[in-house]
């Protein structure tokens, strides 16, 4: 009936069994302790089971404890990545627990090696992406560089973190705090980095350093200040600086009190997400009862937190590196969608676009005293956003973020390699120095920042959506991309069309544009349609949004949605008539025909955008690709990063 092979029944039937037998006179039998801790039960699960049968308060660590005390530990085996042809010169390693006592261990490195841990960030899914493998692997490179033994502890073979030639030593093992502790044990490294896999290491900093583990960079103290919603607010008060109003809700009712305290429109979501899953921007009472009620499990474990929501902000990224002392700004970004996107999602540019020279100055000093206060060594990402000229703190991640490889790529500065050597000797000009190949750092601004060479990078989301049936385009606070591209030249309008065609987004120069926008966004219908129109595009739209272009003297033709009848623009978008699509909406865009269109642009490859500064962006990119006759030119990144 379910299709699954019976042998994975059978096992499942075995596993299912044997949890019903456990109780607490296992922990009194080697034998039983043994045989569960082959069949992969973890101290946690085993310590749950116990709790809920005899009602008793076990920990994790109460279960760890009686397996040593029975000599129950994890065996480490060598896979032999050179199939017998030759000697294997990396260990590539798997732990297991024998039915038996009697397993040869195989021996850690040697004691006298120096050797660090690199604690990777497991498997690609939204919101922990390849980015963070990017820079275990520039630790191993490091690593390597300064004599020392990298040890990369990850379980994704798809990645190159987990490549035999990568580290001296690999660990193949899944990232939950029993398997870290055992190699950590085993290995007795000199350090461990935690700051480079995602939040999934990030998470362990605060047991690791608990059982002793030797956390170098960013404490885990730092790590739950950043973290903690509250910790962190005091922090920022006590600094002076800007934070949108915010607060916490543990019962609905308590939502309701605060969002109104704050005022709509707000920034709702889980405490305990990743990539921003289950984050919403609601403008009302209703929405935010519809959210608390069906979104989200509320509870003191996971209350939701409530922002408050700046309109059309512009939003801004900075990834810094500190090293207690000096502090080197690697980048500051403009997000060219506005606040409310998920910074993962937004395409974003280097250097800024619109912000004037005050506010970045006061950005930058803001940077800088974070870091230092907060007492940072190593990387940090900062999110700001700009609201009636003002600064506001958005967010800080004590660790290495996704736009890390971007930066790297776009300055000429490994950020992940000089945040490394920075955690393991605490220089960070001289880190600087060993890796400025392209001469890029300025020593003497104050912060230290990046030399910018008359490039321009713009960094773009790539989405899923053409393998997912049925997915909407639009965009909003919980992330959806799974991966990004980089788009560089002279100008921004030609790094914005080449990152679009490198995301397959391919920009036409001419044809029909397709606009359909909000209520909320019908205020920019002139400014819009004027872009496009003095393109040479010819525009048609529907109702609403036709009749706002008519009012401002915007020529459109009128078409019809899909509820409306036919022909439609459906109808238009299936016999190739649309060339641009500008599709925005709100959070209740699934209720509407508005979903169904954006499948149908997506279903016939029509170049797309669902925001207006995508759109406005789109513009300038077209009038660049017009003015080089449609035609991009190839450079070398090296090309851009050498001195004029």
């Amino acid at each position: 009936l379910c299709k699954i092979d019976p042998w994975f029944l059978y096992q499942f039937e075995e596993l299912s069994i044997r949890e019903k037998e456990i109780s607490i006179k296992t922990l009194e039998s080697p034998s039983q302790l043994r045989a569960l801790k082959s069949e992969g039960f973890s101290d946690a699960i085993i310590a749950e089971l116990i709790n809920k049968e005899e009602n008793t308060t076990l920990s994790e660590n109460d279960i760890y404890a009686r397996r040593v005390k029975h000599n129950i530990i994890q065996h480490f085996n060598e896979v032999d990545t050179c199939a017998a042809e030759f000697k294997a010169l990396t260990p590539y390693l798997y732990s297991s627990t024998s039915v038996s006592a009697s397993l040869t261990q195989t021996n850690p490195t040697k004691e006298s090696d120096k050797k660090v841990l690199i604690i990777g960030g497991g498997p690609n899914r939204i919101g922990q992406g390849i980015e963070f493998d990017y820079c275990c692997v520039h630790a191993a490179f490091t690593l390597k560089d300064m004599g020392i033994k990298s040890i990369m502890y990850n379980c994704n073979p798809e990645t190159v973190s987990t490549d035999y030639d990568t580290s001296d030593i690999l660990y193949f093992e899944p990232i939950d705090f029993e398997h870290v502790r055992n190699v950590i044990e085993h290995e007795n490294p000199d350090g461990i980095i935690v700051h480079f896999g995602g939040q999934t290491p990030l998470k362990l900093a605060k047991k690791l350093t608990e059982i002793g583990a030797k956390i170098i960079g960013t404490s885990a103290k730092v790590i739950d200040m950043a973290e903690d919603r509250e910790k962190f607010s005091t922090f920022i008060k006590e600094l002076g600086l800007k934070q949108p109003k915010n607060g916490t809700a543990f019962t609905k009712e308590e939502a309701l009190i605060i969002a109104n305290k704050i005022g709509y429109p707000v920034l709702v979501r889980p405490s305990f997400v990743l990539g921003g899953r289950a984050m919403r921007t609601v403008y009302s009472d209703s929405e935010l009862k519809e959210y608390m009620d069906e979104a989200v499990e509320v509870s003191n474990e996971s209350p939701v937190l409530i922002d408050k929501f700046l309109n059309n902000a512009i939003e801004l990224d900075i990834d810094a590196i500190c090293d207690g002392k000096d502090v080197y700004i690697g980048s500051l970004m403009q997000h060219i969608e506005e606040a409310g996107i998920h910074s993962g999602d937004s395409a974003c540019i280097l250097p800024t676009l619109s912000i004037s020279d005050e506010l970045i100055k006061v950005i930058e000093e803001q940077t800088m005293q974070i870091a230092l206060k907060l007492g940072v060594i190593g990387l940090l990402n900062i999110q700001y956003a700009i609201f009636e000229n003002e600064v506001y703190l958005i967010e800080v991640n004590p660790r290495a973020s996704r736009t890390v490889p971007f930066v790297s790529k776009a300055t000429g500065l490994p950020l992940a390699k000089v945040a490394t050597m920075v955690m393991v000797e605490q220089d960070l000009k001289a880190a600087l120095k060993y890796y400025d190949r392209f001469n890029v750092v300025d020593f003497n601004a104050t912060p230290m920042k990046p030399i910018l060479k008359g490039h321009v990078a713009v960094k773009e989301a790539v989405f899923p959506f053409n393998k997912l049936p049925g997915s909407d385009l639009i965009l909003g606070p919980e992330m959806k991309s799974t991966g990004e591209v980089m788009g560089i030249s002279k100008d921004f309008g030609m790094s914005f069309a080449k990152s679009q065609f490198a995301s397959k987004n391919i920009i036409p120069l001419d044809g029909n544009i397709f606009i359909s926008l909000t209520e909320n966004d019908k205020q920019f219908a002139k400014e819009i349609g004027e872009l496009y129109h003095e393109l040479g595009f010819s525009i048609v739209a529907t109702k609403g949004t036709h009749l706002a272009l008519q009012a401002a003297g915007i020529e459109s033709t009128l078409v019809l949605k899909l509820s409306e009848g036919r022909p439609n623009i459906d109808d238009m978008i299936r016999n190739n008539e649309i060339a641009i699509a500008i599709n925005t909406s709100d959070n209740n865009a699934s209720k509407s025909d508005a979903k169904k269109i954006r499948q149908s642009v997506l279903s016939n490859n029509v170049a797309y955008f669902t925001t207006l500064a995508a759109a406005k962006a789109a513009a300038l990119a077209v009038k660049s690709l017009k003015e080089n006759s449609g035609t991009i030119e190839p450079n070398a990144l090296q090309d851009y990063l050498v001195d004029a």
